[in-house]
């Protein structure tokens, strides 16, 4: 008696024993698509709101590596103006985002690179940005909801009308 009635069941047992192989060959995999970045970072004691809604995907495997993948670098404003590259990585434990790359924040009209992220005492209300020269303490209620970043030209193109100086094309 053959186990396979039909070769469509066959072609369908064969389809789930590759894709159970290759989850078990490479557990590092992120299937992103169950969740949203902004469940992850919840998910680790961190605020939805430290990364755009643009977000368009992102992997995050065992070891704590997260990368996050956006369409194009992109503009908004917390505090101050932040910029997204197009690839923003970090290493993402409980209440830290550490070793950040591609993300910078604006101080006195200069761009310096975020390093860290962390939330050492949630009941504080505060989030720490380490960037490089000095650590800045940020409400956490900045960071509540996902903000909406525009993508770089068209920011600094607003933000030129509104101090007056018109568009540079």
């Amino acid at each position: 008696m053959a186990i396979f009635n039909t070769p469509s069941s066959f072609t369908v047992f064969l389809s789930l024993s590759l894709l159970l192989l290759l989850l078990l060959l490479f557990p590092s995999l992120s299937l992103s698509t169950s969740s949203s970045i902004h469940d992850l970072l919840r998910s680790k004691g961190l605020p939805p709101g430290l990364l755009p809604e643009e977000v368009k995907s992102y992997t995050f495997s065992d070891d704590g590596h997260l990368e996050v993948f956006l369409d194009a670098p992109c503009l908004t404003k917390y505090e101050n103006r932040v910029l997204f590259a197009q690839v923003v990585t970090a290493n993402l434990t409980y209440g830290s985002l550490i070793d950040v790359e591609g993300l910078k924040q604006e101080e006195l009209f200069v761009w310096l690179p975020v390093k860290d992220i962390i939330v050492n005492d949630p009941s504080s209300g505060l989030i720490l940005f380490d960037i490089g020269l000095a650590h800045k303490q940020l409400s956490l209620s900045l960071f509540e909801d996902p903000p909406h970043c525009k993508p770089e030209g068209e920011l600094r193109n607003h933000v030129r009308k509104e101090k007056g100086f018109g568009s540079l094309r």
